[in-house]
């Protein structure tokens, strides 16, 4: 018999951004409320988000309904800044056909991780992260997500019964991460 275990929730911290692409105003997820919120932090030459996380996150932007699940992507620069600036992921949203609202991770000026990124201590990119409709973090995961489980848990997210009471109040817990290796770049994604 498996023992049954209580998780404690972990509400999401807000998005600290700079500037929105595809949308006409700022996105917090304070006004994604009641609704399950992908996030998908990726970086523009990171080739585990290109390949996999980035193509993953629009087919989930076209399937679910917007008023249930909210997708939004993160750019989250953490290295070769140069080259990755606003003017340039302008062009790659273009070039990919991305119509999801792309948040720009506010740069740091004390250190080269944004401040996003540092907020939700990520490991690197691409990372998946799934909020609740009462705003708390479900699942943070570095690299690739297969779409079966990142389908399962969207799917279990809004199966999830949730009262007012339970989407007026909030959790101010900070969020956490696993593991601490090396950085780096592979076929699944670029480590910090």
């Amino acid at each position: 018999m498996k023992k049954s275990t209580t998780v404690e929730k972990i509400k999401a911290p807000e998005l600290i951004t700079s500037d929105w692409l595809n949308t006409p105003q700022p996105v917090t997820l304070a006004s994604l409320r009641g609704k399950v919120v992908l996030m998908h932090a990726f970086q523009m030459l990171c080739p585990g988000c290109v390949q996999q996380g980035i193509p993953q996150t629009q087919r989930i932007f076209d399937e679910f309904d917007p008023d249930r699940v909210a997708v939004i992507g993160l750019h989250t620069v953490f290295e070769h800044h140069e080259v990755m600036g606003r003017d340039a992921l302008e062009v790659f949203a273009y070039e990919y056909r991305l119509r999801f609202p792309i948040g720009i991770d506010k740069p740091n000026e004390q250190h080269s991780i944004p401040h996003t990124m540092m907020t939700y201590h990520m490991q690197g990119t691409p990372t998946t992260i799934l909020v609740d409709k009462t705003g708390h973090l479900r699942l943070h995961k570095f690299g690739h997500v297969s779409d079966l489980l990142l389908g399962v848990s969207i799917g279990t997210l809004l199966a999830e019964e949730v009262s007012d009471e339970e989407l007026a109040a909030g959790s101010t817990d900070s969020a956490g991460n696993e593991s601490d290796t090396q950085p780096g770049c592979d076929a699944d994604g670029c480590r910090v």
